[in-house]
C-alpha cells in the first residue's frame, strides 16, 4: 500500500540529516543568545533605542516600535509598518538584544528599499500558508482514494518549500544590514564579535529549516515515484 511507503525506514535518509542539523542549530542559537544576553553592550542603549536610532538615520521615522510577548518572537510587520520586539530585546542593553533588534530593523530597511527577495517572499506568503496547512491533508486523503490527491499535496508542499528557500537570502541580508548599522558608531569592534555569533547562529536555524523542508519534499517525491514503479 502507498501508506507503507510513507513510514518505510528506507526514507529515513531524507529525514535524519535535517533533524541533526536542526538540533545543532537550535543548540547554537540558544548557546549564543544565552551567552551574549549577559554581555553588556557598553552603549547604555536598549534594543528599542538602537532600533529607533538606526531607523531614524535611514529616514524610517514613521515605523512604530512595539513590545510583543514571547521570547525571540521579534519581527517586522510590513503590513502595518511596526517593529515588534520581545520584552528582553526591547528593554535589554546586551549585545544579544541590540543585535536582534538591529536584525529586525534590517527587514524594515529591506521593505523601504523594495529588496526583491523580500517582495517575492511576501508574494508567496498566502500560497505557502495554504501549502503548509493543506499539503498533508491531501496526501493522507490520497492514501485512501486517488493518487491525484497525493500529487496535489506534494505540489502544495513544494510551495511551502519554495517559501523557505526564498527566506534564506532575506534573512542573510537582514543580518548583513544589521552588522553594517551596528558597526557604524553604535557598537565597539570588540562587541561586534558577539553580534556576528548571535546572527550567524540565528541564520543557521533558517538553513536547517530549509534543509528539513527540501529533504521532506524529496522524500515525498521518492515515495510517489516508488508507487508508480
Amino acid at each position: 500500500m502507498f501508506s507503507y511507503g510513507i513510514y518505510n525506514y528506507q526514507y529515513l535518509i531524507y529525514i535524519l540529516p535535517g533533524l541533526i542539523l536542526s538540533l545543532y542549530a537550535q543548540s547554537k542559537i540558544k548557546s549564543a543568545y544565552e551567552k551574549y544576553k549577559k554581555v553588556d553592550s557598553g552603549t547604555g542603549l536598549t534594543g528599542a533605542e538602537v532600533a529607533r536610532i538606526i531607523m531614524d538615520r535611514n529616514g524610517l521615522r514613521d515605523i512604530e516600535i512595539l513590545e510583543t510577548k514571547g521570547v525571540l518572537s521579534d519581527n517586522y510587520n510590513p503590513s502595518n509598518k511596526t517593529l515588534n520586539l520581545s520584552r528582553e530585546v526591547y528593554y535589554g542593553r546586551s549585545v544579544a538584544s541590540l543585535s536582534i533588534a538591529a536584525h529586525e530593523v534590517g527587514h524594515a530597511l529591506q521593505d523601504a528599499t523594495e529588496y526583491f527577495p523580500l517582495k517575492i517572499r511576501s508574494f508567496l506568503v498566502p500560497a505557502a500558508t495554504i501549502g503548509s496547512n493543506l499539503s498533508f491533508f491531501f496526501i493522507i486523503l490520497g492514501l485512501f482514494s486517488s493518487v491525484f490527491f497525493v500529487k496535489l499535496g506534494v505540489a502544495l508542499f513544494a510551495l511551502a518549500v519554495l517559501f523557505q528557500i526564498v527566506t534564506l537570502p532575506v534573512e542573510f541580508n537582514a543580518s548583513s544590514r544589521a552588522e553594517d548599522e551596528l558597526s557604524n558608531s553604535i557598537l565597539a569592534p570588540e562587541m561586534m564579535v558577539g553580534t556576528k555569533k548571535v546572527l550567524s547562529a540565528a541564520a543557521l536555524t533558517y538553513v536547517a529549516a530549509t534543509l528539513v523542508a527540501v529533504l521532506e519534499l524529496l522524500r515525498l517525491l521518492s515515495i510517489v515515484q516508488d508507487r508508480r514503479n
